[in-house]
Order: C-alpha cells, then structure tokens, then sequence
C-alpha cells in the first residue's frame, strides 16, 4: 500500500541532493551516454542496471513511453537540444537545493548556475580539500605551506556559497590512515618531499602523501564545516579494499569530541558499516548518493540495508549526478521509489506509525541536509 506521495518531480517531496556535479553542455552521442553511466574506464555497456534506471524515469519527460530504446531516446534528446533536455531534466528532479563538489575536470561542461537556473533551485559548493592544496602548490614552500593551506581553506569557506568540504583520501591513500593530527614538523618535512616532486618538471604532482592528507583533514575538522568523505566504489583510481567506510572507525573516534560532521559517501558495497558507524558516533552521517543509481531496481533492497542501524536523522540524499543531466531525475525518482517501497513496508508491517514514516521520508529527503548544512528552511 504505497501512500507515501513519492512520485519523482515536483508533485513529490522537494529533495536536497547534497552531493552532485556539474553536467554535459553539448551533445551526448551513444558512446559518451554509456560512458556518463558507468564508473568504468572502459567496457562501457549498455546492459545495466544504470542505464535500466536512466530509461524508466527519464523518457517521458522528454515525451517518450517509459522504457524507450536508447536509439530512440538519444534521438528525441537530440531533436530537444542539451540545454532543453538539461532544464527538463533538473526541473523534473524536484530539487530544493543543491551542493555541488567543483572538484571534478569542468571543461565543457556547464556551470553551477547554469545548474541552479536549470533545477529552479539555489546552488551551494562544496570544496575539495585535495584540489584546493593542489592549487597552492606553485606558490607555496615547505615551512609554508601548512599555513597556506589553513589561509585557503578559510577563505574559501568565507564565501557564503561553500557550505562543506570533500575529501578523496580514499583515492589518493586509501581510508587505512593513522587517525592522528600530523604534528607541524611532519607536514613541514612532507611538503618539502612533494613539493620538491612538483619543481621537477612534471607540473603539479597528486597529492598522494599520508602525512598531508591527514593535515587536510585535521585541518577541515578544525575549520568545523561538515567533511564529505568518499567511500565504497568509485572509479578504477580507487582500491575498493581501501575504501571500506570501516577503516575510519579510529578517525571517528579521534574527531568525535571536535563534533564536526563526517559525511560518508556512497559507501556500497560497505553501507552497511557506514551505518553502523553513524550508530556508533553522533557526529557521523551517511549519504545514499551514487548508489541508487547505480544498482537499479534494486535499489529498495540497498536502501534497507542503509536504514539498518543509521539514524533516520543522519540519513541524506543525494545523486552524485555527473555529466548526465539524466542521473539528477534518475537518482531522484529512484530514491523516492525505494524510500516509499521500504517506509511503507515497515508501516503495512506494524514496525512504523504513519506520521513517523511521513516525518522520516522529509527528513531524508531535505530536513537532514538543509539542518546539517545550514541551508535555508523554506522549500
């Protein structure tokens, strides 16, 4: 018995999407559609959940039945233009705010704004603290460099826009890192390593060391905006035995009397300890965001899992949504879907009361985020 009003686009609860990306501004041939829809280097396939999920949700804002061929798809995609089928697109996800990581390649994609216009929706930024060091590194030296970065992240989070930070030290390391703050001579001494790397002739190195990456970090939960972590699967650069969320159980416990928010990314195939850690500790959140997607129909099941031992109240939404305007409408109608499957299981089953299944939808959807990231209260 699904009463829950869930239905993905306006009609249905308004979504902060709280982690996501900027997206394609000109065309998207066959190729490039398989490619946005997978976290592959290669073997792009058509044949996925993803791309499953893409042509349920999607075609009939673009005047299609649901579950239209790709070729017929891409065609009326086509006929419609990339900033027509982008707005449509963003409109049709329902969208309250949005928190968009500008850490990610931008060329030829559009812009925040252009992203805000699109959704009808504010745009907030989160920062990613790997690029921001990375940007300093030309002009910095090793003394300097831990009070350069402190500087620049300060003044990146004076703008009113920034409402978060992000870290891909699961990428750069792996979430297996010692828990403890670098002391000032330790960073001194690595920044020199890397920087010396950087004055070699290569142009700027990655930011790989652990040393440094703990200073990051340290460094964000001192600056006490909400720090989002990436977990769990991603592209092949990351090594998904390293980015088990349970590696950070010591970082939590180390940053808990701090009481600066971690946000756990993704997480799966790990959500199940993401959970479990924002059960352990009260300043740690988890973010449903890229997963939904990618595992499709079974999405109601994965969502479960999630709800196990997290805290309804620590419990986000977002998409992840990059370069296909497609995964904003796709990660919202398929949240809602799967919300409202396992919210109305637990009330048909007596485990819930109605008002609570309705106060928990809204909280997961919106309220959670707009709380934690101080994000205006009106829809």
């Amino acid at each position: 018995m699904a009463v829950l009003s869930m239905e993905p686009g306006p009609a249905g609860p308004a979504l902060v999407d709280a982690h996501c990306h900027v997206v394609a501004a000109g065309p998207v041939d066959e190729a490039g559609f398989a490619a946005w829809c997978t976290e592959a280097a290669q073997g792009s396939t058509l044949d996925s959940q993803t791309v499953l999920a893409v042509r349920r949700w999607c075609p009939p804002v673009l005047g299609l039945r649901p579950h239209a061929s790709v070729a017929e798809y891409l065609a009326a995609r086509d006929a419609l233009g990339p900033a027509a089928v982008t707005r449509r697109l963003l409109a049709g996800a329902g969208l309250r705010a949005l928190l968009v990581d500008t850490g990610l390649p931008d060329d030829g994609m559009v812009t925040p704004d252009d992203l805000a216009d699109a959704a009808g929706a504010p745009v907030a930024e989160v920062v990613r603290l790997e690029a921001l060091a990375q940007r300093l590194a030309p002009g910095t030296s090793a003394a300097g460099f831990a009070g350069a970065f402190t500087d620049a992240l300060a003044n990146a989070l004076a703008d009113p826009r920034v409402v978060a930070v992000k870290s891909i030290v699961a990428y750069r390391h792996g979430l297996d890192l010692d828990p403890g703050r670098p002391d000032p001579a330790e960073v001194a001494r690595a920044a020199g390593a890397w920087l010396a790397a950087d004055e070699s002739g290569r142009g700027v190195v990655r930011l790989t060391d652990p040393v440094l990456l703990r200073f990051l970090l340290w460094t964000a939960v001192d600056a006490g905006r909400p720090v989002q972590l990436h977990t769990g699967f991603g592209d092949a650069d990351a090594s998904v035995v390293r980015s088990d969320p349970g590696l950070l159980q010591r970082f939590c416990a180390a940053t808990q009397d701090a009481g600066t928010p971690l946000v756990l990314l993704h997480c799966y195939p790990y959500h199940r300890q993401a959970g479990w850690l924002a059960h352990l500790y009260r300043h740690v959140h988890v973010d449903v965001g890229l997963t939904l997607n990618h595992v499709g129909g079974r999405a109601p099941a994965v969502l479960a899992e999630f709800l196990e031992l997290a805290p309804f109240d620590r419990v986000h939404y977002s998409s992840d949504a990059y370069g296909l305007p497609e995964l904003y409408l796709a990660g919202a109608a398929q949240f809602r879907h799967a919300l409202a499957t396992v919210l109305d299981g637990l009330v048909d089953d007596g485990a819930l009361a109605r008002a609570d299944a309705d106060r928990t939808a809204a909280a997961i959807g919106a309220d959670n985020a707009a709380r934690l990231y101080a994000l205006p209260t009106a829809p």
